[in-house]
């Protein structure tokens, strides 16, 4: 028997374990359960700040003073319109019902990178930063007025005076949010603005390093961040619980599921190994949002459900670690919002792309090409036979 070679000895599935780049952006401590964006613990970021610091932040690794942040707020605004292109886009999209992720990506695909015509490092920079200024933009315009056309609405246009998180709930409504809702966005938003190299944020940073564009990259990362194993789950958290309907009932449906082999949505992580502390800081801004005289029904069931799920995971499946994640109290607090399940995937990218940009900019200062090897297991010594 021959005897393995070093890099069969190296292959390490889904890349687990394997170190492909350093970053200052974010660090992710599944043992100690720790989210840290550029420094700050994600509990003490994201309460407070507002989704355009931690964008600014997440690019520049400080906070923005009062006027750069208005600059920054300015440059946003200036570039939140969607070309004709692109709204026919939608509208046909809209005429075949096409997945709101779906509409997202065909979007995103159909900007026009700044990139394309740059020559020198110093021009190739600059396209980079006006085509990630874009995309941060543009992503709440694209799933707001996706939405409205999928219902037979006309869109509505964003208003310069209101944040990325206050006018996209105002784009989806017609109104002015109130203070609380803005304030609850931002923190969802901060709070999965950035997570280590995940699948869709390694995607965009591959495509970054072979010299291509930033909408590419972000393309790309969309299709990556579609996939239900990686943000297309928290609907289903959301149907998971009013599945249970009354909190009498949880521990017997949870049951079930488990007893046909299902997985309960909302519970267990690849890197955390205790409590996912974005569950955490998203559980205390649905408190905060259901307290403000909201029907409190929803809130209590899950937490009711959170509880039932819990104490069957730890008697069913003792050996493994299986906490509340991100998705649990994410489906809480965009249902708390009056958010349509079908866009919960989407208001996710438009908060991932601000960590997704972050990550090319950092990519193409010190750039080399992912090129990773693979093991070939098929067959050798084949001969073609002339018939």
């Amino acid at each position: 028997m021959s005897k393995p070679s070093a890099l069969n000895e190296a292959f390490s599935p889904g890349l687990e374990g394997v170190v492909a780049a350093e970053t200052a952006i974010s660090s992710v401590d599944g043992d100690q359960g720790e989210l840290v964006i550029r420094g700050y613990a994600v509990e003490d970021l994201a309460p407070h700040a507002t989704f355009e610091e931690v964008a600014f932040l997440l690019w520049h690794s400080t906070f923005p003073d009062r006027e750069t942040l208005n600059r920054f707020r300015i440059d946003l605004s200036d570039r939140q319109e969607i070309e004709p292109h692109t709204l026919a886009l939608l509208k046909s999209a809209a005429v075949r019902s096409v997945p709101p992720m779906d509409a997202l990506r065909m979007a995103c695909g159909s900007l026009a990178t700044r990139m394309a015509d740059a020559g020198s490092a110093s021009e190739r920079s600059a396209a980079a930063r006006e085509d990630a200024l874009r995309l941060i933009a543009t992503f709440p315009v694209f799933v707001a007025t996706y939405h409205r056309l999928s219902h037979g609405l006309q869109p509505i246009a964003p208003r310069r005076d209101l944040s990325l998180a206050g006018n996209f709930l105002y784009m989806l409504r017609g109104h002015e949010p109130p203070a609380d809702e803005v304030r609850a966005l931002d923190t969802y938003l901060n709070t999965v603005a950035d997570h280590g190299l995940n699948a869709s944020t390694f995607t965009a940073r591959v495509i970054v390093s072979t010299d291509s564009d930033v909408v590419s990259a972000v393309t790309g990362a969309v299709g990556a961040l579609k996939g239900p194993r990686h943000g297309g789950a928290p609907g289903l958290a959301l149907y998971q619980v009013l599945e249970v309907g009354h909190a009498d009932r949880a521990a017997a449906v949870l049951a079930a599921k488990l007893d046909r082999g299902e997985r309960l949505m909302g519970f267990g992580h690849r890197i955390y190994r205790t409590r996912d502390p974005r569950a955490d800081v998203l559980n205390a801004a649905a408190e905060r949002l259901f307290a403000g005289g909201r029907d409190r029904r929803i809130y209590d069931l899950a937490r009711a459900v959170e509880a039932s799920a819990l104490q069957l995971l730890r008697e069913r499946k003792p050996d493994r670690v299986l906490q509340t994640n991100v998705e649990f109290y994410t489906a809480l607090v965009l249902h708390g919002l009056e958010l349509p399940t079908p866009i919960f995937t989407p208001v996710f990218a438009m908060a991932r792309v601000a960590g997704w940009t972050a990550h090319c900019l950092e990519q193409m200062t010190a750039n080399r090409l992912f090129r990773p090897e693979s093991t070939y297991i098929g067959p050798r010594n084949r001969r073609i036979t002339v018939i």
